[in-house]
């Protein structure tokens, strides 16, 4: 009988060996034996286990992970061996809260008793299984055997130096077209003859690759490569697990292939490479790794994409998602593709402007901050320089030294805040948290923003950045790499500004214009909604009009009752997500500046169903739907699982139910613009066109159009986004906005800098 222990965080009411069927006996500890300390320490931890003593040791929860392995998530190891007897699982209790870990609870209990029974064990990577290949006719010769042998698909991957095409160069390639084999070839060894193959391969057979976004930038900028037919196991899974964070390779390694973490050899070799030399690792980079080294875990890349590719394909067999990855993501991939490589246009002379006009803003603020005589004060008794950024010295410096009233809005610590929303309510008290605001804004600005993109632009200038189809669970884009494009300052047209157009060029943005309830209106099938956006006009003032019953013309309703607007649009964006009469209270009393009553809100609520009940009957019949299943699928068959609806928490469920009508509509509206896009950026590809689309930010798609084709382009985008694919009123299409200009921030920068910058 093997000798075995578990390890929890504290003492906790689960019976373990219950939810072990009574199959084993263990030796149960806590590594801190106090119940009351929420989140344990260092300082907390009071176990006395040798683990040197157990066959096997089952650690409950990441704390206990944490502590005995150098593992620091448990999700992805749950139920996994580590380090030859370390089995980790979940906490049961957040089963609680989070109702869609049962299965990981399950199936993790499971491999554990298989595993200490003997019926599992940890899979061994045979030196067979992994060929590295350095020289030239011993891969060409593969090549051959492997193109003779006619595969259905091959698994491709690639070894880079970079993120970006052009910040780096590949290594090598691994390829699998077998079960639990496959090579990586150096491309030092590489020859026309090799090139030659290799796309022979790729014209003949499927390709699947891990994130193909990214290996097919690289194989089309530096060996011009083509991909006629090809797949991507990462979208595959976000079909089935819309939730960012959870598609690395290594991730569905451990889910879906006998292989676990089968990197966790080469990235010891990594860390004990930088301790050993003093490299950081944020400066190591893969070519620093000896090929022996590197030939088994890149070689397992390709051969766990192609064991992961035949675990998801069978998804296909749901029609609503296969026609969203045949449709969408696929297509999008090629389209982003595109457009990263287009890049971003910005001025290098603004840029240096901006940052020099910030850092001049940023020292007249100091300068104004020093003339208060108590912060000179607070430096002499605290002994130390005064840090705006130190949310602890601000404190101290606002409630201590200038005697300022707090506003009572707090942390989750219980502290005072002094976020920007505090700071503006203090400015009223004192100049001090209005200059503290603006070296924050624009301390931020040049940190974040203009000092990082200046040295990563590419010799034309443009800046090229990543645009993710799997980064969100509405299957909004989102941005990351360089420069995250979905969030560039708002308040402040200055790194807008920089996005400027090329001589001869001018920058066009299209906005969707009440997409959101555009699109819920036509879900709805309420033909009162749909009477409002027949009628044309400001929107806003037509329902206000409407559910009020105004007596004025649409028109003067923003001058006359400003008020009424600004509720009909509360609640219009509000109650589909769930708002109340308090949060629709809070809302209009901020954005009219004048204060409405909760029960002003409710009755507006009231009038608002009233009017358009079809609507209402929607969300019910919606919310209803998505409480009984826990899922629901958007129009064009992306579907948002919500299994949090079974949680015991009310106020967890209600939030999933709420996602769930907010992922219906924004979803929508957002596939709309995704399928404008792609279909307006084949139309410049296949008409010769020299537009370039360079962004999707939010609602919005971003071109530089040269003069000549900005009524084209316009007028074509616009029949594209606005084409008839189920989802339109009939005579009156989604609302389309056009900004031209000679930057991004469409006239804002230059009326903003004009003076000080040029350019």
């Amino acid at each position: 009988m093997p000798n075995v222990a578990l390890v929890e965080t504290k003492v906790s009411k689960t019976n373990f060996k219950a939810e072990f069927d009574n199959k084993i006996e263990f030796d149960q500890y806590q590594l801190c034996s106090d119940p009351h300390i929420k989140k344990v320490l260092k300082r907390d931890v009071d176990i006395e286990m040798n683990p040197d003593n157990y066959d096997w040791v089952i650690l409950v929860g990441s704390d206990a992970v944490k502590y005995y392995t150098k593992v620091n998530s448990i999700t992805e190891y749950s139920g996994k061996l580590l380090d030859g007897k370390f089995l980790p699982i979940i906490n049961p209790s957040m089963l609680a809260f989070k109702p869609e870990a049962k299965p990981t609870w399950e199936t993790s209990k499971s491999n554990i008793l298989d595993y200490i029974s003997g019926a599992l064990e940890d899979t061994v990577i045979k030196e067979e299984q992994a060929r590295g290949i350095q020289d030239t006719e011993e891969a060409n010769e593969w090549l051959r055997r492997c193109i003779d042998s006619r595969p259905a698909y091959v698994a491709l991957d690639s070894e880079t130096t970079g993120l970006y095409p052009r910040d780096g160069h590949m290594l090598g390639i691994s390829i699998s077209y077998e079960r639990d084999y496959g090579v990586y070839i150096d491309t030092n060894c590489f020859n026309v003859r090799t090139e030659v193959l290799l796309q022979k391969l790729f014209n003949h057979t499927t390709v699947i690759f891990h994130n193909a976004k990214f290996d097919i930038a690289f194989f089309e900028y530096h060996f011009n490569f083509e991909f006629p037919q090809f797949e991507d196991t990462m979208l595959l899974h976000y079909l089935i697990d819309e939730n960012p964070g959870t598609h690395g390779l290594k991730q569905l390694a451990m889910k879906f292939t006998p292989y676990g973490d089968y990197e966790k050899e080469q990235y010891n070799w990594i860390a004990d490479y930088c301790k050993r030399t003093g490299t950081l690792r944020s400066n190591f980079t893969w070519d620093t790794i000896p090929f022996e080294v590197m030939k088994t875990y890149a070689a397992m890349d390709a051969v766990v994409t192609f064991l992961v590719y035949e675990k998801l394909v069978r998804i296909k067999k749901n029609e609503r998602l296969k026609k969203v990855y045949d449709k969408l993501l696929i297509p999008g991939t090629k389209f982003l593709l595109n457009i990263q490589d287009n890049g971003v246009p910005f001025n290098k002379e603004r840029l240096y402007g901006a940052q020099e006009l910030m850092q001049d803003e940023i020292d007249n603020a100091i300068k104004q901050l020093y003339a208060h005589p108590e912060v000179t004060q607070f430096e002499k008794l605290n002994g130390k320089d005064f840090n705006p950024n130190s949310t602890v010295q601000l404190r101290q410096l606002f409630f201590d030294f200038l005697g300022l009233a707090p506003t009572g809005k707090k942390t989750g610590t219980g502290a005072h805040s002094t976020d920007a929303e505090v700071l503006a309510e203090l400015a009223k008290q004192s100049p001090v948290p209005a200059l503290i605001s603006n070296i924050r804004k624009n301390s931020k600005i040049k940190n974040t923003y203009l000092d990082k993109i200046i040295p990563q632009l590419d010799r034309d200038s443009r800046l090229r950045t990543g645009f993710n189809l799997h980064g969100t669970t509405s299957g909004r884009l989102s941005s990351s790499g360089k420069l995250n494009m979905q969030q560039l300052p708002r308040d402040n047209p200055i790194v807008k500004g920089c996005i400027k157009a090329a001589e001869g060029h001018k920058i066009v943005a299209m906005d969707l214009t009440t997409a959101e309830v555009y699109v819920a209106a036509v879900l709805a099938k309420d033909e009162a909604l749909m009477d409002v956006f027949r009628a044309g006009g400001n929107f806003h003032s037509n329902i206000a009009k409407q559910v009020f019953n105004l007596p004025c013309e649409a028109e003067q309703v923003a001058e006359l009752y400003a008020d009424r607007r600004q509720a009909a649009k509360a609640v219009t964006f509000g109650i589909m997500y769930g708002a109340g009469p308090k949060k629709i209270s809070e809302q209009v009393t901020k954005d009219s500046g004048k204060f409405f009553s909760q029960q002003e809100a409710s009755n507006v609520i009231t009038d608002y169903f009233k009017e358009f009940s079809a609507l209402k009957k929607w969300i019910e019949d919606s919310q209803k739907f998505i409480q009984q299943n826990g899922f629901i699928y958007s129009y064009f068959g992306r579907k948002r699982r919500l299994p949090n609806v079974a949680s015991t928490d009310k106020g967890i469920q209600s939030h999933s139910v709420r996602s769930g009508l907010n992922f219906l509509v924004q979803s929508t509206a957002s596939d709309v613009n995704l399928l404008g896009a792609i279909e307006m950026n084949n139309h410049i590809q296949t008409g010769g066109f020299k537009s370039r689309i360079f962004a999707l930010v939010h609602d919005s798609i971003l071109a530089e159009v040269p003069f000549n084709e900005v009524d084209y382009y316009c007028e074509a985008l616009q029949d594209f986004v606005q084409k008839d694919r189920g989802i339109s009123i009939e005579g009156t299409p989604v609302g389309c906005d056009f900004e031209i200009g000679d930057d991004y921030s469409m006239g804002k920068y230059e009326k903003q800098y004009g003076n000080y910058i040029s350019n």
